[in-house]
């Protein structure tokens, strides 16, 4: 997989609360991005998490920077247990229209966790073989 530093949202991000990503994706408009399926996200662990009971990573959007009204495009809850180095979210896709900003949050359930990384962002492919 290889990923573009400027469609990033996550880059090795430490997960110790509930956050949203460091960075966030501007699409520049609303317009339509193409077939369901041309874009897909990647979101992975780079560092195991300790502690937390699991972790519910959400891509949302939002027509304005500051999020002030996200809209959830995507949610997963991910259990401590496969919060190993490695772990991937299943493939996501960009919707055909959505808002102009993206990014991913991160909600902690449980202990904060003391050790965990995030990376995420749009990907050239995404690898499915086991």
């Amino acid at each position: 997989m290889l990923f573009d530093a400027k469609l990033l949202m996550s880059s090795a991000q430490a997960i110790t609360a509930t956050a949203a990503s460091t960075d966030i994706i501007d699409r520049g408009d609303t317009k339509d991005v193409g077939r369901t399926g041309d874009i897909p996200l990647l979101i992975q662990v780079v560092e195991a998490f300790n502690t937390l009971t699991s972790l519910t990573i959400e891509l949302q959007a939002d027509d304005n920077s500051a999020f002030s009204s996200p809209r959830s495009l995507f949610q997963v809850v991910v259990p401590l247990a496969d919060l190993k180095l490695g772990y991937q979210t299943p493939v996501i896709t960009l919707p055909q229209k959505t808002e102009r900003y993206l990014r991913v949050n991160y909600t902690v359930t449980g202990t904060a966790p003391t050790l965990g990384k995030v990376t995420a962002g749009v990907v050239a492919g995404v690898q499915t073989n086991a």
